[in-house]
């Protein structure tokens, strides 16, 4: 089963409240997704421990309903 766009926002969103989440479906198909996520949360911390955040939030959905997710994180300038 593939998941729709709004629900891997609404998913980033309950764990990054203030994020700014766009969502890209690559191929139509609902399984491969590029996103750009932009959170307070992200300051101080290396690309590699923002996508692990990203990852966590979306649990176990990530590699069962959503096959493949292309993602660029990054701390809101001031």
């Amino acid at each position: 089963m593939a998941m729709d766009a709004a629900t891997i926002e609404q998913l980033i969103k309950q764990a990054l409240p203030d994020a700014r989440v766009s969502i890209e479906d690559l191929r139509g198909d609902g399984d491969h997704y590029a996103a750009h996520v932009v959170s307070g949360a992200f300051r101080g911390k290396s690309r590699v421990q923002q996508h692990q955040i990203v990852y966590r939030a979306l649990g176990a959905r990530m590699g069962s309903e959503l096959h493949a997710l292309a993602l660029q994180t990054s701390a809101p300038e001031d």
